[in-house]
């Protein structure tokens, strides 16, 4: 079975270079992705010619896909969302499909792709067992079990949770506001509504836009401010700024601002891949309510325009009723439709005012956070960060946006915001989180420490608030609360995250080699940890990475996976 595995991996490896010499060098797609491989300062040179084949090997597949559509038939066209696995029910060659692609997608390096890939593979096989009537190994049982205890394990935690961590949230809390064939749109609720702790956050939303490939999300405006990151797919996002279109090609790292009251438009312009966008809401009129007004629509979305009387209607628009009736009328499919292709290139290539992206200035345009150099690299992970200086939209605001990828068995330096409220989505990986924090009920804590030493009342006592997070989670961390993430193992962890209060706030490593405690006198050190200032020198000055570090051992994850304090 190892002999085989490693010529089939072989074999494939051989293939993804010989295709390679066959693509079209010039495409934009793919230069553009392999810019993005040359520019991971944490690769080495091999991990980046690994990168620069992925690249080849998708591009070519997904060219290979794009010919052989036309001859699909509907349900071919259709897979499944980016954070499912293997659907049940679905022809087993559709999972296939859906699998492969999901390794295309979430699978970094080139020999870990084709890793994955060979797994959808071998899964496809026993599936395709299963229907001839054979049964599966104890091999296999023994592996689906040890799945479904980890997915049992998952909800376990997240339910325990509930009582005692107000600032983690998981996929089922997300409620949705549209939920059609072509994609969905589902918020978390009000923060407020979890726990008076997050008042701070009671004018903020969080929201997640899913359309399906070749999906018209209907004109509508927000009663509130938004801020959104691609993190996943391409299309096209239309605002209607007073009398003039602005309209913006998109992809993955874009984040562009929808003030209060534009109505806007998204269009995904891919054949194949889903868009995933991250919705930051700040509301105008009530704390932590927003609505979306529909004008264009019918009876689904329902168009405000028909709370007017057919009086009203006529006059404004100078038009008889039964003209209205059948424009008022007919839209009844919800607020995403499916488009024709011609429709998605007529959409795509709009433009009125400033020119579409990325020849759009940036001020007031688009801003790719992975155009710009990472504030902060090494082997162990990066961060982008994007402000106000950077695009200037956000000033008003007073919002940072940043997206943080750390490597798989990594860590990012234990610190704090000064001022800031970070408000994180994982898009891709898992992991945890440990955050300090004073404010958490102290019944469970002070049931799991019987036997500690009291405090006088009124003085600080530090509760450790830790979760496992994966892709779809939320958490909240406070100005001045030391915050530590994890990567898992197996997976790099990648989070996109918004702080608000971001004008003069200050990021305090507390780890690394520019911690806070260095620059202390060495008397300070003396008198504040009682002990001599060398052994404080020693401890704080032994990391000599900055900002991402290597991560705790498997042994004391799997621990940590286990045990919630």
């Amino acid at each position: 079975m190892n002999r085989k595995l490693c010529f089939t991996l072989f074999t494939l490896s051989v293939l993804v270079l010989c295709a390679g010499l066959a693509l079209a060098t010039k495409d934009p797609e793919l230069k553009q992705c392999k810019h993005q491989c040359r520019a991971r300062q944490q690769y080495d040179e091999k991990q980046k010619e690994q990168c620069a084949r992925t690249c080849e090997e998708y591009y070519k597949e997904k060219k290979q896909r794009e010919r052989h559509r036309e001859g699909e038939s509907e349900e071919e066209k259709e897979w499944g969302g980016r954070h499912e696995w293997m659907n049940p029910g679905e022809p087993a060659e559709k999972q296939l499909r859906q699998c492969q692609r999901q390794c295309d997608r979430q699978e970094e390096g080139g020999q870990q792709r084709a890793l994955c890939r060979l797994r959808c593979q071998e899964k496809y096989r026993r599936e395709k067992e299963g229907e001839g009537g054979q049964h599966k190994t104890q091999e296999e049982e023994e592996e689906e079990e040890e799945e479904g205890d980890e997915e049992r394990q998952w909800q376990g935690q997240e339910e325990e949770e509930e009582d005692e961590n107000p600032y983690v949230f998981h996929k089922h809390h997300f409620t949705s506001r549209v939920t059609t064939q072509h994609g969905r749109v589902a918020f978390l609720p009000k923060f407020t509504q979890r726990s008076k702790l997050l008042r701070g956050l009671e004018k903020y939303r969080l929201g997640i836009l899913i359309a399906n490939p070749q999906t018209f999300v209907t004109p509508a405006h927000l009663d509130a401010d938004a801020v959104f990151f691609v993190s996943w797919g391409q299309g096209t996002i239309t605002v209607i700024r007073e009398n003039n279109r602005e309209s913006y090609n998109v992809k993955r790292g874009d984040i562009i601002r929808v003030p209060s009251g534009n109505t806007f438009y998204v269009t995904n312009t891919d054949d194949d891949e889903k868009l995933y966008i991250v919705k930051f809401i700040k509301s105008i009129n009530l704390p932590g309510q927003y609505e979306a007004f529909y004008g264009a629509g019918g009876e689904n979305p329902d168009s405000f325009l028909r709370a007017f009387s057919w009086e009203i209607l006529e006059s404004a628009f100078k038009t008889k009723r039964d003209s209205l009736e059948r424009v008022f009328f007919q839209q009844d499919q919800g607020p995403m439709v499916k488009a024709s292709k011609q429709q998605i290139r007529a959409l795509s290539r709009s433009q009125e005012g400033p020119s579409i992206w990325p020849f759009a200035g940036v001020s007031r345009g688009t801003f790719n956070l992975f155009g710009k150099r990472p504030s902060h690299s090494n082997n162990f992970g990066e961060l982008f960060e994007a402000d106000s200086n950077d695009f200037r939209p956000l000033e008003d605001l007073d919002i940072t946006v940043s997206y943080a990828n750390i490597s798989k068995g990594a860590m990012a330096a234990p610190f704090y915001n000064s001022r800031s409220t970070k408000v994180a989505v994982v898009v891709a990986g898992d992991g945890y989180i440990e955050i300090a924090c004073p404010h958490v009920s102290r019944s469970s804590s002070e049931r799991r420490h019987q036997g500690s030493s009291t405090r006088e009342e009124g003085s600080a006592t530090y509760h450790k608030v830790s979760s496992r997070i994966r892709t779809d989670s939320a958490y909240i961390v406070p100005a001045g609360h030391p915050v530590v993430t994890v990567a898992s193992q197996n997976n790099n962890l990648e989070v996109v995250c918004f702080e608000i209060n971001a004008e003069g706030n200050i990021r305090f490593p507390l780890a690394g080699r520019n911690n806070i405690f260095k620059v202390m006198e060495r008397e300070a050190k003396e008198l504040a940890f009682n002990t001599r200032a060398d052994e404080v020198e020693r401890v704080f000055g032994n990391q000599d990475q900055d900002w991402f570090f290597k991560g705790p051992s498997r042994r004391h994850q799997q621990q940590q996976g286990r045990a919630y304090e």
